[in-house]
């Protein structure tokens, strides 16, 4: 379990052992709006000698103010897509080594949202990621999202043309009643007080993506989106191979990595 509060993660591998003694567990402290941070955990995690079947980018903001992540980089793009970026390329040699070691399929699943047919009309605002002269917490938000989905697909394409035994897909998880909304205070509380009668729980939430890291019956099928452990159908520019490859470009140029 990758976390950014290590402490409250405890608690929660505890009550995990509570209800599940045999199982094994290990905490790394990870803090995907900072590069350093990602670049640090992988670190640790490549030297540690465990094995990596499977991956899922899971950590969000959602419609922050304006601001900007210790490396400049407006706050919701570097934590929902880049540090999920950074961290997926540097752990893919050691998932591509135990792919090897095990015969067994990998999986990289990336968790986007409906939200991404919200972002910016262009899609990705290439140069113009840290305007806060024309930030939209909603749309800079869905552009994330929207950046989570394009990256599953160049992925999932780069993988098929290399022949390596690993599928990458995105999801929606449906609407939860979580804290993603703190920034928004009258927001959050009537999602808390009657999100309840209709908005999906944790479990549910988590349904989706435990399919597409699990369920035999997604095995192979790679660069999908889905929704409701079913495949869905994204926007016409999250399907834009030539918007993938750009936004992977950009990527690696804020990342400074290959």
């Amino acid at each position: 379990m990758a976390v950014r509060n290590v402490k409250n993660c405890i608690d929660i591998k505890e009550s995990i052992l509570k209800e599940i003694p045999a199982a094994k567990i290990d905490v790394f402290e990870l803090d995907l709006s900072s590069l350093a941070s990602v670049r640090k955990f992988a670190a640790d995690f490549n030297s540690s000698g465990l094995p990596l079947n499977i991956l899922i980018n899971n950590a969000g903001l959602m419609a922050t103010p304006f601001m900007l992540s210790q490396d400049n980089i407006e706050l919701q793009f570097a934590t929902n897509h880049l540090g999920h970026f950074l961290l997926t390329n540097l752990l893919l040699e050691t998932m591509k080594k135990t792919v090897r070691e095990c015969n067994q399929e990998g999986r990289i699943v990336i968790v986007s949202s409906e939200a991404h047919r919200f972002a910016y009309s262009e899609g990705i605002r290439f140069d113009k990621i840290n305007n806060e002269s024309e930030y939209s917490s909603y749309f800079a938000y869905g552009q994330s999202k929207l950046a989570n989905i394009l990256h599953a697909n160049e992925l999932s394409r780069r993988l098929k043309e290399e022949g390596v035994q690993i599928t990458v897909n995105s999801l929606h998880p449906g609407t939860i009643v979580t804290n993603i909304l703190r920034h928004h205070g009258y927001f959050n509380a009537v999602a808390n007080m009657v999100g309840k009668y209709f908005l999906k729980n944790v479990q549910q939430g988590a349904a989706t993506q435990c399919y597409l890291a699990l369920h035999p019956q997604v095995k192979g099928i790679s660069g999908e989106y889905f929704t409701d452990s079913n495949k869905a159908s994204p926007t016409s520019l999250a399907k834009d191979t030539k918007l993938a490859q750009k936004l992977w470009e950009l990527s690696v140029s804020l990342s400074n990595t290959k």
